[in-house]
Order: C-alpha cells, then sequence, then structure tokens
C-alpha cells in the first residue's frame, strides 16, 4: 500500500496563492502518474491536474487552466500543485493521488489517495 499525505491547505484571501505539498511513501514513486482531485460539500470529487511520471505531460482542467501548476521531484518522493489567483469557488478538499498506469482524468483509474487537505477561499 503506498500512502499518501498532502501539506499546505488553509485560508487565503481572494487572488492570493497556495503550495500544496504530497509526500508518498511505501512504494516507487516515479513509476506513479500522479493527480490532484478536489471536492466541495456535497459535490462530486473532480478532476484538477495530473502529471506523468517523469513530468514530460501534464493535464488541467479548463477550471484551473493558467492559474494552477503541477510539478514532481522523483528525487524527494513529492508532487506539489503551485495555485495562484485564488478564486472563492477554488475552495474544496483537495486530494493527491497517484496511479500504477498512464496519467488520466478519471478518479477511478487512480489506485492510492490521501486524505486530503482543505482549501479556503475568502473574499
Amino acid at each position: 500500500q503506498v500512502q499518501l499525505v498532502e501539506s499546505g491547505g488553509g485560508l487565503v484571501q481572494a487572488g492570493g496563492s497556495l503550495r500544496l505539498s504530497c509526500g508518498a511513501s511505501g512504494g516507487t514513486f516515479s513509476t506513479y502518474a500522479m493527480g490532484w482531485f478536489r471536492q466541495a460539500p456535497g459535490k462530486e470529487r473532480e478532476f484538477a491536474v495530473a502529471i506523468s511520471r517523469g513530468s514530460l505531460r501534464t493535464s488541467y482542467a479548463d477550471s484551473v487552466k493558467g492559474r494552477f501548476t503541477i510539478s514532481r521531484d522523483n528525487a524527494n518522493n513529492t508532487v506539489y500543485l503551485q495555485m495562484d489567483n485564488l478564486k472563492p469557488e477554488d475552495t474544496a478538499v483537495y486530494y493527491c493521488a497517484a496511479a500504477r498506469g498512464p496519467m488520466n482524468r478519471s478518479p477511478e483509474s487512480y489506485d492510492y489517495w490521501g486524505q486530503g487537505t482543505q482549501v479556503t477561499v475568502s473574499s
């Protein structure tokens, strides 16, 4: 079992920035595609951004494109989510996920999940 632990969430004013981190243990990090998903209360979990094993490919949801940036450091078993120009509609629990298969946007394709970190954006 791979363990993923998110950190960096918090309360920020609209227009501000946050940087989330996700540390992985219990597997070979460099073999996994990584993704970030988010879920607001009463809503379905939705795709935000993903990155391939070697960082050569990335995929962004239209709602975050141009504002969020995903990156990874395979030497330190860590994936990051830089969030800039945050909006109130970005408020959600953000989940880190790892996939044994290729990078994709489907939650069902991810094999391991973190417990989430809360991001709240105020007006």
